[in-house]
């Protein structure tokens, strides 16, 4: 038995008014998946980060001004990078959440996100909604298109 642990930040407080939302900060996302790690979970489920910067902008915890000068960019992969860092540096497998089924698109945003989880380093993706919830041959088809950037070599870590 293992145990998957959904590390999401789920809080207003997280979006405030007119600006980001800061529950997808690579920064706070990156210290719930260090939360979840620590309290021994075999796996962690993260959103996939969108920004970053959520210390400093809603002025609650500290971390190195380094993290957003020197560690990260703006870059989805080095976002993304990040959460997997914080998951003991990689030890600790990180999958990302595949979202909601939006309709039209999703088999890009799955892919998408496919890569970037892969090329920084994470273990998978949950396609959960946006392949369960179509007709069965297009989720077939969303599941196999994900499966193929896993099992592609020439995606690589970045």
């Amino acid at each position: 038995m293992f145990t998957v642990l959904w590390c999401y930040l789920r809080n207003a407080a997280f979006a405030p008014e007119g600006g980001p939302d800061y529950g997808l900060a690579a920064d706070l996302t990156g210290q719930a998946n260090h939360i979840g790690v620590t309290l021994e979970a075999d796996l962690i489920k993260q959103k996939l980060a969108e920004n970053n910067g959520g210390y400093p902008a809603l002025g609650v915890g500290q971390t190195s001004p380094r993290v957003y000068a020197e560690l990260t960019t703006d870059h989805p992969v080095d976002l993304c990078r990040w959460q997997v860092l914080n998951c003991f540096a990689g030890r600790i497998g990180l999958v990302n959440s595949g979202g909601g089924s939006a309709g039209v698109g999703d088999l890009a945003v799955a892919v998408r996100t496919a890569v970037i989880n892969k090329r920084a380093g994470g273990m998978g993706l949950i396609t959960g909604r946006k392949a369960f919830s179509r007709p069965f041959d297009e989720g077939v088809a969303l599941l196999n298109a994900v499966q193929d950037v896993y099992l592609d070599e020439r995606v690589t870590l970045a």
